[in-house]
C-alpha cells in the first residue's frame, strides 16, 4: 500500500524533487511552493501515514506502532513506485528528521537537502512542552495539545497564517493518530543526537526564521561544525518559512537545487 501522492512531470532531463510536511500537516502546505517549482523541476508531493490522504495507512497499521524509519520507508516506497532514483528533498519541521532518516537509510537517493524550520535539537523549553503534553494527552482533546503548542512555537501576529494553516490541517487527524505521533517524539533526542555527531556527505541547506527561537540556536550550531551544511536566515520570519516569506523561500531554494555546490547564503 502506498501512500497517497501527487506528480507533476515536466521533462525527462529535470530533476525531481520531493516535497514532505510536517507532524499535523498535509502535502496541501506547499501550495506556494507547487506553481513555481512545477516550471523548472519534476515535481513530487507525498502526504505522510496517517496525514491528509494517506489516511488509509492508519487504517491498515491501526495496531501497529512504528518509528521514523518506518516513516522514511514509506516515502521511498512510493520514489521506488515511481522508479525515482534520486531527487532533491525539501521538508518543513519534523521533515527534517524524515528526510535525514532517508539519507541514512540510502543516500545515494539524495541529491541535495533543503531543511526549513528545521529541528535539530529540543531545548529546555520544548523538553518541558513534551514532558506537559505528554501527561495529558491522554485526558484532553488533542487539538487543545497541538493548537497550544503552535501558538508557543508560532506566537507573532505575523505567524498567524502559518498558525492557522497547521491547526486547520491537524484537525484532520485522527486522535489516536495524533497520539502515535506523539509517541514519537521519545524517538526524537537519540536521533537527533546521532545526526549531529554523523554529518552525511549530501549537501544542505537549512532556511531557519529570524523568529523561530526554539529551534535556531541549534540550527546555528550544528552548521557551525557541519562542512556540508548551510544555513540561510530570513528576516521577520517564524518557524514555518515556506508560509511566512514564501516568495523568498522559493528564490533561496531553488537557487540553491540548481547548484548546491555553489550556493552562497545571503547575509541577515
Amino acid at each position: 500500500m502506498l501512500l497517497y501522492h501527487r506528480k507533476y512531470f515536466l521533462a525527462e532531463d529535470k530533476d525531481w524533487v520531493v516535497f514532505v510536511h510536517g507532524a499535523g500537516g498535509s502535502s496541501s502546505i506547499w501550495f506556494r511552493q507547487i506553481r513555481t517549482f512545477k516550471k523548472h523541476f519534476n515535481v513530487l508531493l507525498i502526504d505522510l501515514r496517517g496525514h491528509g490522504r494517506s489516511k488509509h495507512f492508519f487504517e491498515e497499521y491501526m495496531q501497529n506502532r512504528y518509528n521514523f524509519n518506518d516513516i522514511s520507508r514509506d516515502v521511498l516506497n512510493v520514489l521506488d513506485h515511481l522508479n525515482i532514483q534520486k531527487a532533491h528533498f525539501v521538508g518543513i519541521s519534523l521533515a527534517s528528521i524524515i528526510i535525514r532518516s532517508i539519507a541514512e537509510q540510502e543516500p545515494e537517493r539524495i541529491t541535495s537537502m533543503t531543511l526549513g524550520g528545521a529541528v535539530i535539537r529540543l531545548n529546555v523549553r520544548s523538553k518541558v512542552l513534551m514532558y506537559l503534553g505528554n501527561k495529558v494527552k491522554s485526558l484532553v482533546p488533542y487539538m487543545w495539545i497541538y493548537s497550544f503548542f503552535a501558538w508557543v512555537i508560532m506566537p507573532r501576529r505575523r505567524h498567524r497564517k502559518s498558525r492557522s494553516m497547521f491547526i486547520e490541517q491537524a484537525k484532520k487527524l485522527y486522535q489516536k493518530e495524533f497520539l502515535r505521533w506523539y509517541h514519537l517524539t521519545s524517538e526524537v533526542n537519540p536521533l537527533l543526537r546521532y545526526f549531529r555527531e554523523e554529518e552525511i556527505p549530501v549537501p544542505t541547506l537549512y532556511i531557519m526564521g529570524q523568529e523561530d527561537y526554539m529551534f535556531l540556536p541549534q540550527v546555528k550550531q550544528l552548521v557551525s561544525k557541519h562542512k556540508h551544511a548551510l544555513l540561510q536566515i530570513f528576516e521577520d520570519c517564524g518557524h514555518v518559512v515556506n508560509i511566512d516569506q514564501a516568495d523568498l523561500f522559493n528564490e533561496t531554494s531553488m537557487r540553491f537545487i540548481q547548484n548546491p555546490t555553489k550556493f552562497e547564503p545571503k547575509p541577515v
